[in-house]
């Protein structure tokens, strides 16, 4: 069963995604916008197959721990439209704090930060995956199962709201109207991707807007002359597109910053597990700090 549903999903949705990237290929073009580069969407491929693989490897291990909570689930729940509604608004809910948590603790924005390190927004950025984050995601995912969720189940809604997750990944789409409102849309996602101060760890949600509206992460995109245009990427790219450089850069920056002379243990544990951008000393900013400084800064203006 989970193989037909994969299979479907992936026959629905390919042809989707190569009339999309097409389409906003031909309009980069005859616009003269230069969304996409050669080497940015290889890379974006690359990153794909390389979570796509490590998903497949490590796949029975984190089933059979699914498995495990399902078959001690605490209720019993038939299947119905009420179940896979359910379904998806709680794994929605559930990625959303997976998706803050990749942002707001270095140990895991290590491992994000693959995604946010493109320069360019268009559809195949949606490819750009967190390579390592299989390892951990079903984590968040195991009250699903323990709510009598079926770890086939689960794991179907989450590649279903992947589909949206790729959607989103756009310039061309400006805004949407009412669904604006609900859902997560290309300029909620846009700013997202921005590395603008105000951007920063904004609009985490995958398919609905709401939990960012409720948790106090929402930020709509304004218009230039409200603000300033958006700049996707990091607040420091580190300009190469070598895989192994854009996997582990924060990694061996960690690295560095952990161990590096003079530091107390908890200045340590705050650089493994604060929010990116600490730093003992002041030397750098967290996204917080950043919009404070810009805030006061138009405020002295």
């Amino acid at each position: 069963m989970e193989s037909i549903r994969e299979q479907w999903l992936i026959f629905i949705s390919t042809p989707i995604y190569i009339i999309i990237i097409g389409l906003e290929l031909m309009l980069s073009h005859l616009q003269h916008r230069k969304l996409y580069t050669l080497k940015d969407t290889l890379t974006n491929v690359y990153f794909m197959l390389m979570n796509g693989g490590i998903d497949l490897a490590f796949r029975i291990i984190y089933m059979v721990v699914l498995q495990y909570f399902h078959v001690h689930a605490i209720i019993s729940i038939e299947q119905s439209i009420l179940y896979w509604l359910a379904l998806l608004i709680m794994e929605d809910f559930l990625y959303y704090w997976l998706h803050r948590f990749d942002h707001e603790i270095r140990l895991f924005w290590a491992v994000h930060v693959t995604h946010h390190s493109s320069e360019k927004m268009n559809f195949t950025i949606g490819f750009r995956s967190s390579v390592f984050q299989p390892l951990y995601r079903f984590i968040y995912f195991i009250p699903l199962a323990w709510f009598g969720f079926k770890p086939i189940d689960i794991l179907f809604m989450y590649a279903a709201t992947q589909i949206w997750g790729i959607f989103v990944h756009t310039e061309l789409i400006r805004k949407m109207g009412w669904l604006e409102y609900v859902f997560v849309t290309p300029s909620h996602h846009r700013v997202h991707h921005g590395s603008n101060a105000k951007y920063l760890d904004k609009n985490m949600g995958m398919f609905l807007i709401v939990w960012d509206k409720l948790f106090g992460t929402f930020q709509e995109e304004l218009d230039e002359d409200a603000y300033q245009p958006i700049q996707y990427g990091l607040t420091k790219n580190i300009d190469t597109h070598h895989p192994i450089k854009l996997i582990f850069h924060e990694w061996m920056a960690i690295y560095e910053d952990v161990f590096q002379k003079g530091i107390s243990f908890s200045d340590r544990c705050n650089y493994l597990f604060g929010p990116p951008g600490w730093s003992h000393d002041g030397s750098r900013q967290t996204s917080e700090q950043m919009r404070a400084i810009e805030t006061s800064s138009k405020k002295s203006i």
